[in-house]
C-alpha cells in the first residue's frame, strides 16, 4: 500500500471490539454515510444507487470522531487535496484488500483500466474478479475505485452511479469545481 493515502488494516468481523459509529456528511454530490470506530474509517456509503449501505441498528451516531474524514473530504471536493491520510479498516478477503490497495497507487486525476488494475496485482487474467473487488470497495472516493475505467476507455459501474463517477473524474480533471 502506497504510504501516502493512510493506514490499512484487515479486520473480520468477529474480531472488532469496537462499536461502530457513523455520521453523515453532507459533500457536493449528495449525502454520504461515514462509518468506523476509534480505529479508522471502514465505511463510505452513497445516500443512493445500487450500493447504497443503511444505518445499522447498532451503529450509534458519532460526529466527532469523522472530523479528520470530514475536513479531508471537504478539502477534496474543493479541489484542494489529491492525497487522502486517513486510517482505514479493510474488511475483505485477501484478493479484495489486493486490489484495494491497488486502487489507492492510482494518481489522482489519473485513470486506469480493469485490465491494467489486474496485471497490477499480478493476475493478469482475472478482470472480472477485479472489477467484482472494485465494486465492492467499501470506502469509494477515498479508495478511488471511480478511477477504474473499461479497457476501450468508457465508464463502466460504479456504486453511486455513472454521473457521479463522471463528476469525481472530472473533478480531479479540473474540469468541475464544487462551489
Amino acid at each position: 500500500m502506497p504510504p501516502s493515502t493512510g493506514i490499512a488494516k484487515s479486520r473480520t468481523a468477529s474480531n472488532e471490539v469496537n462499536i461502530v459509529r457513523y455520521t453523515w456528511f453532507a459533500s457536493p454530490i449528495g449525502p454520504l454515510l461515514l462509518a468506523g470506530n476509534d480505529t479508522g474509517l471502514k465505511l463510505v456509503s452513497f445516500a443512493e444507487g445500487h450500493r447504497a449501505r443503511a444505518v445499522d441498528p447498532s451503529w450509534r451516531e458519532d460526529a466527532a470522531i469523522f472530523a479528520e474524514v470530514r475536513e479531508q473530504l471537504r478539502s477534496y471536493f474543493a479541489g484542494e487535496r489529491i492525497v487522502f491520510n486517513l486510517p482505514l479498516i479493510l474488511e475483505g478477503s485477501e484478493f479484495q484488500n489486493k486490489v484495494w490497495n491497488a486502487l489507492q497507487a492510482i494518481p489522482y486525476g489519473e485513470t486506469i483500466s480493469y485490465k491494467e488494475l489486474a496485471e497490477r496485482i499480478g493476475k493478469p487474467r482475472a478482470v472480472r474478479a477485479v472489477g467484482a473487488a472494485n465494486g465492492a470497495n467499501p470506502i469509494p472516493i477515498i479508495i478511488p475505485c471511480h478511477r477504474v475505467i473499461g479497457n476501450d476507455g468508457s465508464l463502466t459501474g460504479f456504486g453511486g452511479g455513472l454521473p457521479l463517477k463522471k463528476k469525481l473524474l472530472q473533478l480531479e480533471s479540473r474540469q468541475l469545481t464544487f462551489l
